[in-house]
């Protein structure tokens, strides 16, 4: 099952994909919102509702990230094997955490910004995972029970300030990545191991990895996380960027205003944006 987060007529609510409409489950379930469907384990019950007619077209509704209200948004660095070579770096003894706020991402098909002060925008495809199950001190082997789903994730970097000053700032500049266009459900991936990302810029292939090539697998991560940091149902963990990033390159193929960067992951979707120049 395809869940997104939508407005329409300038109210926003959640449905489930089908075809090309989406079903609005903000006026059939007693759920406002999608985050609070998962904080209620209701997901199997949202399910009931699959066969019902669409209401809406998907070209007609604005399309929000998929957990618009989530409480964190955590992130995983060089988290894979090829991009910790193209980076000349060591195998970590541990995940790289840091964390994004709400602001530096854009919903699918909304323009990311490179911003005024900075031409050393860069793009970083990654799978993220939508957590359904809360909780603290999780075991890597109770870990996947505790995942609603998986979406498309750009973990925009502005490079230089990233580099020469603060990852944070680096990464929270507003609006320089995005994250969607929907939560696909755990039962429909199975293992996510299996999964097959690619990055295109202006329809150039530029990453393609599959998901086996993680350091850390997602049960890992959770656990490690969930060690520090209690997590809670709608947060969203983007897992790392394999090799291809911009800044491994020579000359940096840094993104431009009119380009267009996609990241799509085998049965999720595609994760499309255009770029924008900051006013």
């Amino acid at each position: 099952m395809k869940l997104m987060s939508f407005a329409v007529g300038g109210k926003t609510s959640y449905g489930i994909v089908s075809g090309d409409g989406v079903v609005d489950l903000g006026k059939r379930s007693k759920h406002g919102s999608l985050r609070s469907a998962l904080a209620a384990d209701a997901i199997a019950d949202l399910m009931a509702f699959e066969k019902a007619p669409t209401d809406y077209a998907i070209a007609d509704v604005e399309i929000l990230t998929p957990v618009p209200d989530a409480e964190k948004i955590i992130c995983i660095g060089v988290n894979y094997k090829g991009h910790i070579l193209e980076m000349g770096r060591q195998l970590p003894e541990q995940p790289s955490v840091f964390l994004r706020l709400h602001s530096s991402l854009a919903a699918p098909g909304q323009s990311i910004v490179r911003p005024r002060i900075s031409s050393d925008f860069d793009y970083e495809g990654e799978l993220a995972v939508v957590i359904g199950k809360g909780g603290r001190h999780i075991a890597q082997g109770d870990a996947m029970s505790h995942i609603a789903g998986y979406t498309c994730f750009n973990d925009g970097s502005v490079r230089d300030y990233q580099k020469k000053g603060s990852l944070a700032i680096g990464k929270n500049f507003e609006r320089t990545g995005s994250c969607g266009p929907w939560l696909v459900t755990a039962d429909e991936i199975g293992d996510p191991s299996a999964l097959q990302l690619e990055t295109r810029l202006n329809g150039n292939r530029v990453q393609h990895t599959g998901v086996d090539d993680l350091i850390f697998d997602i049960p890992a991560i959770i656990a490690y996380v969930s060690a520090a940091i209690a997590l809670a149902p709608g947060d969203i963990i983007a897992t790392g960027t394999p090799e291809g990033v911009a800044m491994g390159r020579t000359p940096p193929n840094w993104m431009r205003p009119g380009d267009v960067v996609e990241v799509e992951i085998s049965k999720v979707g595609v994760l499309r944006n255009t770029v924008v120049q900051e006013l």
